[in-house]
């Protein structure tokens, strides 16, 4: 029985020291990350076209498309695309054409399918009527201030730069489940991204910025070449690294909406990004856990405390982790347009809910996206199932 004790406080151990460990790197990277720094911004200012693709009339939608019309930015022209001529979105396009009659503004409206992957079949046939060889690919639900253009675009310069993408900060509506889903964001997924970037991995691409030159997309096939994958922004930035060209994190952080109306609408989009992590990383996602530091720091405390002769040190290490993931529950909040404590309460159902969701994806090849069916197959590829 000692035996079996001194096994239990072995693992509880090992698992309080990963979680204090890893919680705090996580908040260093994310400190680091805030040390203040500029966007670059070029003297030279090519034309861009900003290529939005959209899908359905969502919270905030007018707002955060109207935030890319007032950039400043000497030439630019926005390119909207709609696959469904009765989508609602299409009317919050052509409001803001009208409001904006000077900005060149080009309504695409097009149901030709090239592939599973809806978004990019839209931008497909977005792309023929793009003016300018400096392309930006921004999702619908982005909220950006005047300043936008002229950062994210200014890495180009750099010929050895293939894209720039940025990290975003999820915003989310009122209702809680909103919350819960921004808190996956700015709390887990995206201090993860950091914490890969302070240790080397220039890998990421999100799709809430994507900005490239035309002739680096014609170099890698074009868009086609990504039409069947669930993750698009990965294989494109993969692609891009493919030609010996660099992928820069712009500073600049764009503000996403966040809305999830149901608890399933929650957990049916973190399940689609957790088997897409899934997809990208298939051996290191089984050790996803140990990212995952409450949950796994209340596991080893409850291990740990077999042995109590150690009970103090398995409480300190606890401590530690608990702190950390304090740190990062209130560090987006510090500088956001989030009340500084209005979710602290839900701070256990975050952490239990992105464990569940991690250990359902291990049991589906499935996933829902704009209300559609897709089976997933083990290199990413979709296939749609209705």
């Amino acid at each position: 029985m000692a035996t079996f004790h001194s096994l239990l406080s072995i693992i509880g151990f090992a698992c309080l020291t990963i979680a204090a460990v890893y919680s705090l790197l996580t908040v260093a990277a994310v400190l680091v990350w805030r040390l203040p720094k500029r966007g670059k911004i070029s003297t030279s200012q090519p034309p861009v076209t900003l290529l939005k693709p959209l899908c359905g009339a969502e919270p905030g939608l007018y707002e955060d498309l109207r935030s890319f019309c007032l950039q400043d930015y000497p030439e630019f022209q926005i390119v909207f695309g709609v696959r469904d001529p009765a989508d609602p979105a299409r009317a919050v396009a052509e409001q803001l054409a009208a409001e904006f009659p000077t900005l060149p503004i080009k309504i695409v409206v097009n149901p030709q399918l090239h592939g599973s992957n809806w978004k990019i079949s839209n931008l497909i046939n977005m792309l023929p009527h793009a003016r300018h060889d400096v392309l930006v690919l921004a999702d619908s639900d982005a909220f950006v201030g005047p300043d936008y253009l002229a950062i994210v675009t200014a890495p180009l310069r750099d010929a050895g730069v293939g894209l720039v993408t940025c990290i975003y900060r999820g915003l989310p509506t009122p209702r809680i489940w909103s919350r819960l889903g921004a808190m996956y964001i700015n709390e887990w997924y995206v201090p993860s991204v950091l914490l890969a970037r302070l240790f080397g991995h220039q890998g990421y691409v999100s799709g809430q910025t994507i900005c490239l030159r035309r002739d680096t997309l014609q170099a890698i096939g074009g868009l086609e070449s990504l039409a069947n994958h669930l993750a698009d922004d990965y294989q494109l930035g993969e692609r891009v690294r493919a030609l010996g060209l660099r992928i820069e994190l712009s500073p600049y952080v764009v503000t996403g909406e966040h809305h999830e109306p149901s608890l399933h609408s929650a957990t049916r989009h973190e399940l689609r990004w957790m088997r897409t992590i899934r997809v990208l990383r298939p051996m290191s996602f089984c050790f996803m856990f140990v990212t995952f530091s409450l949950p796994l720091a209340a596991f080893g405390l409850a291990l740990g405390a077999v042995d109590v002769s150690l009970r103090a040190e398995a409480g300190s290490l606890f401590a530690v982790a608990v702190i950390s993931r304090l740190a990062l529950h209130f560090l987006p909040r510090l500088q956001g347009r989030q009340p500084l404590l209005a979710d602290f309460w839900l701070l256990p159902a975050r952490d239990l809910l992105v464990v569940w969701v991690w250990w359902r994806s291990f049991f589906t090849s499935r996933v829902t996206w704009r209300g559609n069916e897709f089976a997933v197959d083990a290199e990413g590829v979709m296939r749609p199932l209705t």
